[in-house]
């Protein structure tokens, strides 16, 4: 197959309720919009007040399209292109891993394409996911701003990616595809593309990034009680596999490794495709679910985001939330502040180049236009496995060259201290990667807490942290220290891409 090409073996150089329950004063919004607002209620006592709303409640649906941003750019994304010819990628070229409706979704211009009934049948085990104002928070900062957090922490994998894993494994399911492979870092993409392989009968193969894989334990054990094989990456297993660890075999390995291990088996199999949790078109488009959920949250409350904040590894979980917000700012509606955040250990966005890159370590992917740290730069083990990726989404880093959205990054010290804040007020305990967000959101709260003004502050609220508490017993000891980044590592990698010429 002429396609085969492409991807070589060798390198290239909740159920319904009509109840909103309000806690100490917190609202969650869940299956149902309320056409008045709703009191907030705080007993003296210290106890907790629910509110029953009357019968004259409009339920909040979950989406039936997912949202293309690329439709709405006057501007479109650069192709990627064949590392051979440089030239676009034709989709046929992407047929040895991608399963053909998602290949048609990864290039399809389309503005809105509809959500399988199949898929969203699977969606109500966990969609609409709630939409909680964090009074507590606010209240702990004493700042003037209006605090709301979009939480996804409800999925059965505790996470946002089982909005793309699901539809993924459908679309395979459904060609007669046997078996998927994928790569996953902390492992929140690895146990989702697990569950959603356990509902539609199909084999799942993970590679975990092996710091990654030794620091979440109980993460591979939820991969494997939904039926997956998970192997340490780097591993023997494959060709990538084995040359990274000839080269260092105490590497922590990497986003980008494990990507090429997957990679390598699914383009060696004719019975097995490659499924990404992040980065790719059809993913950003499958996670739009979370921004059209929260744009009817906030207008059945009278709210609308003055700035918006998520964390960025990939893009998927940011994406997500902002793209259909970046719709209504680009007709006109709204006017938000937009801002991803890394981890200073892996700053893509704020340190990377925008330049042609794989978006694999041993070179077997076709070349993205996206910011870079270079595709064999490996980040320090920080414990926010998901965020260690070299690269950005293509689309998210159009977007950002486009000037609709800005970038920070902040260390992971700081992260913990403000999720440590969050936990102790608001409950939940959540996943490394979301607390770039949380101090983030703190910084701004804070900002207002000076300023007097009371900004709308939208957060993404990506997951739980229940399988991560290794990383807080790290903090809570004093053991936790910031790791950074070498600028000769990252010059050494970056001089290593592919020079395309424009």
């Amino acid at each position: 197959m002429a396609s085969q090409s492409l991807f070589y073996a060798n390198p290239l150089p909740f159920s319904s309720s009509k109840r909103i329950r309000i806690q100490d004063g917190e609202q969650s919004l869940g299956s149902f919009v309320p056409k008045t607002k709703i009191a907030h209620l705080r007993l003296s006592n210290g106890g907790r007040a629910r509110a029953t709303l009357n019968a004259d409640v409009k339920p909040i649906e979950i989406p039936r399209q997912w949202y293309n941003l690329i439709a709405d750019l006057s501007v479109k994304p650069p192709p990627p292109l064949n590392p051979q010819t440089f030239e676009p990628i034709k989709p046929e070229d992407l047929t040895p891993l991608f399963a053909d409706e998602l290949i048609k979704q990864e290039v399809s211009s389309d503005r809105f394409i509809d959500i399988p009934d199949e898929v969203i049948d699977i969606y109500r085990l966990w969609r609409p996911s709630p939409l909680i104002r964090a009074k507590r928070l606010e209240k702990l900062l004493g700042t003037p701003a209006r605090i709301y957090y979009k939480y996804e922490g409800v999925s059965p994998a505790g996470s946002h990616k089982p909005n793309s894993a699901v539809p993924q494994v459908y679309y395979n399911a459904k060609q007669g595809i046997k078996k998927v492979v994928t790569e996953t870092g902390a492992g929140q993409w690895g146990s989702s593309l697990a569950f959603a392989c356990s509902l539609f009968g199909l084999d799942c193969g993970v590679w975990q990034v092996r710091a990654s894989y030794d620091q979440k334990p109980y993460r591979r054990l939820m991969m494997q009680t939904w039926g997956a094989q998970v192997h340490p990456s780097p591993s023997n297993l494959t060709e990538a596999g084995r040359k990274i660890l000839q080269m260092d075999p105490s590497t922590p390995g990497s986003l980008g490794i494990a990507i090429s291990e997957a990679v390598e088996v699914a383009a060696k199999n004719a019975d097995t495709k490659y499924c990404l949790g992040s980065v790719l078109n059809h993913v950003l488009l499958h996670q739009t679910v979370i921004g059209e959920e929260c744009i009817k949250q906030m207008e059945a409350i009278g709210e609308s985001p003055d700035i918006i904040i998520g964390c960025t590894g990939g893009g998927s979980n940011f994406a997500g939330l902002s793209f259909p917000f970046i719709r209504e700012k680009l007709s006109g509606k709204i006017n938000p502040v937009i801002r991803a955040v890394e981890p200073t250990a892996c700053p893509s966005l704020t340190k990377g180049v925008y330049a042609y890159d794989f978006g694999d370590t041993a070179g077997m992917t076709p070349l993205m236009k996206m910011h870079t740290l270079g595709h064999d730069f490996i980040p320090d083990p920080i414990h926010a496995g998901g965020l260690r990726y070299h690269g950005m989404a293509p689309l998210l880093s159009h977007v950002y060259e486009l000037g609709l959205m800005e970038a920070i990054s902040i260390p992971q010290t700081e992260c913990f201290q403000s999720a440590i804040q969050f936990a102790r007020s608001e409950g939940i305990i959540p996943a490394p990667e979301p607390t770039h967000a949380i101090a983030a959101t703190v910084r701004e709260a804070l900002h207002c807490k000076e300023t007097g003004e009371a900004k709308v502050i939208l957060m993404a609220m990506c997951g739980h942290g229940h399988f991560d508490l290794a990383s807080y017993e790290k903090y809570l000891q004093g053991a936790m220290v910031d790791l950074s980044f070498e600028e000769k590592k990252i010059q050494e990698s970056l001089a290593k891409i592919p020079q395309v010429v424009a």
